[in-house]
Order: C-alpha cells, then structure tokens, then sequence
C-alpha cells in the first residue's frame, strides 16, 4: 500500500533568511480503473493513495454504472507480472457479478471534459433525468446551529491535512452534527467517491438522512454525486457553481455554501433548515 505523504526538502524563506527543512506533501499519483470483463480501462484518476477500493466503487456508483451492492463482486488491485511492482498499487480492477453488463456510455465524458470545461448545463440535468433520478424528499428538518458546527469537525479530523496542509476532505454527519465518517484526497470529487465508495461496499445507502460536508466549492460534480448517493444536505466553505444551483433546485437538494463562523448561505432547499425570520 502506498502511503498518503511525501516527504521532500523545501527551503524556508522568513524575514530575509533562508534554511532548509523537511516537509511532507500529501501524495498524488494516478489511479485507474479497469473492468475484468470486459476487459477495458473505464477512468484514469489523480488521487491521493489510500481507500482506492472505495474510490473505484464510489466512482462506478455515483455515474450510473453500478446501482446494486451485488454488481460489484470482486475489487483487487493488479496482478499483471507485466506491470511495474510499484505501479500495481496503482491499478484497481473491478470483477462485475456474472451475466452483468453496465452501460458505459456516462462514462464518455471523463475522457474528453474536466470540471473546468464540462458539458452544457441542460443536457447535464436531462441525462440525471433520463437515468431516473428524482427529486429527494422533505422528510426533515435541522436547526442552524448544527450547520455551523460542521467546519470545525472536519478540520479537527483530517490527519493527513494537518501534517501536509494540501488535502480536500468529505466527510458524513447525522442530523445531530455527529461525524460519521471522512475521507481525504488531493481531490474534492475523489474525496466524496471514496466516501460514496465506503458506503456502497458496506451497503449502507442512500443516505436518506445525512448531511455531507465537502472541503472548498461545491460542483455540479459533487451535487450530482449527492443526488446518486441519496444525501439531502451538501453544505462547502465555499461558493457553489451556476450548474451546482440548478441541479440542487431541479433535485429538492439543500445546498449550503460560504459556511464559515456563524454564518452560510442557502442556495437551495431552504425548507430543510430551521431559522429565526
């Protein structure tokens, strides 16, 4: 297993004198994501080593690929002789249940969008539509104060961060504030799959009552990954996209963005949190 840090010189600059010291980096290198049979290559992704099962897993779930626990039968990381040994670790390949045969086509876009680019914002929404997502239920409700305490509980919680200060987190939350569970990686779309990931292979979706919390902005990645797992709540410490917004609305999702002190803005769903008028 590789390890989540690097360590590396840096030079120090601080008042007009320089020395050297030992750093450590939070780790990226790529993983990809291979079907057994059919035998192809579904992703390539940079990631930050560690919970790489749970990342392949997320990943398949969250676009569409896989919607049952079973679908999945076998999840190990390469074999091939041919492979570099330390390269392995960088491979995951996926073992589909028997008579299985995903349709592959939402995977497309990963080879030629990033989330800078993307694809046009009204054919995004149509094609969650056509995979028969509909909008999430109002079944309940949270004060504010429990919003405003979820910041700090994730920072308090991510180790690999605090020592490399370079990392992306998700973490999960009950309606209490209580944390659940939090993954890190270099990305914020990975962090949330390999949450996702853990979930689905312990069968433990959707998340019907959960608030998600995401380190920096929120994308319409990561409102439609919310969608697939269930989650009503996504709140970030940051700004959220147009594309975020329209899907949250089109989807009955809460959004919450700016979260930091005492203060967030509610960008959609506001029926689900509790405020003073």
């Amino acid at each position: 297993m590789k390890s989540s840090k690097t360590k590396t010189t840096v030079w120090v600059v601080e008042q007009g004198q320089g020395k050297s010291r030992l750093d450590q980096l939070a780790t990226e290198e790529p993983l990809e994501i291979r079907f057994v049979e059919p035998q192809r290559t579904v992703a390539v992704t940079m990631r930050t080593p560690g919970a790489d099962f749970e990342l392949a897993a997320g990943f398949l779930y969250s676009e569409g690929i896989v919607q049952h626990h079973d679908d999945i039968q076998r999840l190990s990381y390469c074999v091939d002789p041919q492979v570099d040994g330390e390269q392995r670790y960088n491979i995951v390949n996926v073992a589909l249940r028997h008579g299985f045969l995903p349709d592959l086509q939402p995977l497309e876009r990963h080879f030629y969008t990033t989330s800078a680019c993307g694809i046009c914002g009204k054919a995004s929404l149509e094609a969650l539509q056509l995979r028969g997502y509909t909008a999430l239920s109002d079944g309940i409700q949270i004060d504010a104060a429990v919003i405003y305490n979820l910041p700090e509980r994730l920072r308090s919680h991510q180790a690999v961060f605090s020592s490399t200060g370079g990392l992306h987190a998700a973490a999960l939350f009950d309606l209490q504030g209580n944390l659940l569970a939090l993954k890190e990686d270099v990305g914020r779309h990975n962090a949330l799959d390999k949450l996702i990931g853990s979930a689905f292979l312990s069968n433990e979706l959707p998340w019907r009552d959960r608030i998600v919390m995401v380190s920096g902005r929120s994308s319409f990645e990561l409102v439609q990954k919310c969608l697939a797992a269930g989650a009503p709540i996504l709140c970030a410490v940051s700004a959220p996209s147009s594309l975020a917004v329209a899907l949250a609305q089109e989807f009955n999702i809460t959004l919450i963005g700016f979260l930091r002190g005492d203060r967030f803005n509610i960008y959609s769903g506001k029926q689900r949190i509790r405020v003073l008028l």
